[in-house]
């Protein structure tokens, strides 16, 4: 993809430019419009070339700021594409590809300007240059009593979103249409708190633009869902770069702005196809689904992704509130297009958000007999966590808990069995079970954090995914059942250490107050998850211990490691099943083994003998482990800046990191 630097160091003193920005009224039957927009120009689809064309707009943006409001001439520009979006259904019908390519010229000159003014001046101010008319005499005034054009604008773009097919010379106008929608809604971004005041998202929330809130939302996912490439001639030229738009190009745009196809170079020197359409449909489904429209407002973007439905469930009625849905979609379409791109943050997101809020989608997911094709790329962000950023670790591991409250599907992961799996490099596994799976990544997961992060709420989710699935533990792997222990072992040595520090701590004058206070939070919180991961493998003995023998051989191998915390008040009682179950099958080995050493095939066989006629009555019994994922009062305050710094790094936008407030760029 090049860049034609010396074009675009020209285009701050094009004159055709220079006219709009200037002091000179141009009326929106201006002929001026036709030749301005009949130019060849591809907006840049990298972050550098975007900065490149901005630096080199800047001065146009500017001036043309300053001048509107005695010209009119930005206004004037609006009213052209609105004229022109009225018409482009029919248009478009008709295979008219110029009027196509200029609306699309007209869009994306728009929205360079918005960007522009919401980077420099105030909403308030925005409202204004969107505001001016001019009389035929040429005087300017305020447009007071007429609609506000900001808003007919803004439900002008959700129309051609909603109603003009995607077709190959009509990809570039629906992405420049998203973008700008993405671009308007960025003042978020120049704030350091969550905007709830913000005329432009009062207006999409709020006004005739939220009409169609539950179409555009359906839009969005179709896109998502269809992973449409870019097209090589986006507005119908040939292969060759000759052909419709390249002989109308040369007639009229002939030292405009030039030929420029900034990011995009000829055919053969272009980097792969990208689905961008669905790309920027998923950011702007998360920013549009996650703002909160505060004062008891109804986000209409938000309860259309919540409340939608299967279209392959007929049309019926939501079973919770009685009422339709707002629309429906093809839930095993939309769950096939989930697990392939699982490898991004904002995929993950918005499966987290329907996952969590939309209770028609979990169920469809839960009813899913290939659910390995979910959870396995989940368990490679898990695994993955050194290179994964922890917004992403968090989110991955959310979604593992959320399913993990549902017993069918801790039943339905130790059905299904995985052969191999390629990144899991630490050792071959072949032969177990996703439950197993699971298992492993999660307690690695809790390692890695115990040396790096030390996220106590990483923790917490861990071991409450664990503790919701103990129950249903079922042939567990012995290299499973031998990480289990290794868990515990690796805390116990931490308690110990603790322990003895303090201990050392309290006949040393030189320690101080802070030291101790210090040693004993990390003694509680290491407390906490020693007590959970012997509630997990005691829930498992109580529950499913006939179906596991590698945990019951893997716990009396390693029994020595109990036997400290049977005299420890706060782990007595669970150490007491444990250990009436390790006293049991340890006498049937002494009685069986007559003081020879045993194989391991010999000592397994004991165990299962010895489970025939187990009497698990003799178990103290324990509340079962049943956690629920709950989302933290105002989860905006954590997901809004979490959503526009995936807008920040993935939109190929650029964007003035100065300016930033709501999130810190180094934390991300």
């Amino acid at each position: 993809m090049g860049v034609n630097s010396s074009s675009i160091s020209e285009l701050s003193t094009n004159e055709s430019l220079k006219i709009l920005a200037g002091t000179k009224v141009i009326t929106e039957d201006d002929p001026f419009w036709n030749k301005l927009l009949s130019f060849k120009f591809l907006p840049p689809q990298t972050i550098a070339d975007a900065r490149l064309l901005e630096e080199a707009t800047n001065s146009i943006c500017k001036h043309l700021t300053n001048n509107n409001p005695h010209t009119g001439n930005f206004c004037s520009l609006v009213k052209v594409f609105l004229r022109r979006a009225d018409e482009l259904k029919t248009s478009t019908q008709c295979n008219d590809y110029l009027f196509t390519w200029q609306t699309y010229n007209a869009l994306f000159i728009i929205r360079s300007v918005c960007k522009y003014m919401l980077e420099n001046i105030s909403e308030g101010r925005i409202k204004q240059q969107f505001s001016v008319t001019v009389p035929k005499e040429g005087a300017t005034r305020p447009n007071g009593e007429s609609q506000c054009l900001l808003e007919e604008f803004l439900n002008a773009v959700i129309k051609i979103l909603i109603e003009v097919p995607v077709l190959d010379f009509t990809y570039m106008l629906h992405l420049e249409g998203i973008t700008l929608l993405l671009v308007m809604l960025s003042l978020q971004m120049f704030i350091p708190r969550v905007s709830h005041e913000s005329i432009i998202y009062q207006l999409l929330m709020t006004s005739s633009c939220s009409k169609d809130a539950h179409i555009l939302i359906k839009t969005l996912l179709d896109h998502f869902i269809e992973q449409k490439l870019c097209p090589d001639s986006p507005f119908g030229t040939d292969q060759s770069g000759g052909g419709f738009l390249s002989g109308v190009t040369s007639a009229v745009a002939s030292g405009l702005w030039t030929v420029m196809t900034l990011g995009y170079g000829a055919p053969a020197a272009q980097e792969e196809s990208k689905p961008l359409l669905a790309n920027q449909s998923l950011l702007l489904l998360l920013v549009l689904g996650n703002h909160d429209a505060h004062h008891g407002v109804q986000n209409p973007y938000r309860h259309a992704l919540c409340t939608f439905s299967n279209s392959q469930d007929g049309g019926a009625a939501n079973s919770l509130t009685g009422h339709l849905p707002p629309f429906k979609l093809n839930f095993s379409n939309l769950y096939e297009a989930f697990c392939r791109r699982f490898d991004s943050d904002q995929t993950t997101l918005l499966f987290y958000l329907l996952l969590h809020r939309n209770s028609n989608f979990r169920q469809c997911v839960l009813s899913k007999t290939n659910i390995d094709n979910l959870v396995l790329p989940l368990l490679k962000i898990l695994y993955n966590a050194p290179e994964s950023n922890s917004h992403h670790i968090y989110m991955a591991l959310i979604v593992l808990l959320i399913l993990s409250e549902d017993d069918a599907f801790n039943k339905s992961i130790h059905e299904v069995s995985v052969k191999t799996v390629p990144w899991y490099t630490e050792r071959a596994i072949s032969e177990t079970t996703l439950g197993g799976l699971i298992v492993l990544v999660v307690i690695r997961t809790i390692q890695y954090n115990m040396t790096r992060m030390r996220d106590k709420y990483l923790h917490t989710n861990c071991l409450a995914a664990l503790a919701n699935m103990s129950s249903q533990f079922h042939s567990l792997h012995p290299y499973v059942t031998q990480r289990i222990v290794s868990l515990f072992e690796l805390l116990s040595k931490k308690h110990g250490k603790i322990i003895e520090q303090l201990s050392n701590g309290s006949s040393t004058v030189a320690t101080s107050h802070m030291d101790e206070q210090d040693y004993m939070a990390d003694l509680a919180v290491l407390e906490e998850v020693l007590r959970m991961v012997l509630e997990i493998i005691n829930s498992c003995l109580t529950n499913t211990i006939h179906h596991n023998p590698n945990l019951v051989y893997t716990l009396l191998y390693k029994k020595h490691l109990f036997m400290s915390f049977k005299t420890n008040s706060k782990f007595q009682d669970i150490i007491q099943n444990i250990d009436t179950v390790l006293s049991y099958f340890s006498a049937r080995l002494d009685q069986q083994s007559d003081g020879k050493n045993m194989s391991v095939d010999e000592v397994l066989d004991i165990i299962r003998q010895g489970m025939m006629l187990w009497n698990k009555e003799s178990l103290r019994k324990f509340p079962d482990l049943k956690f629920k994922y709950v989302e933290e009062e105002e989860p905006e305050e954590f997901f809004l800046p979490y959503v526009w710094s995936l807008v920040y790094h993935s939109s190929n936008l650029y964007w003035d990191a100065d300016r930033i407030e709501l999130f810190n760029l180094n934390s991300q």
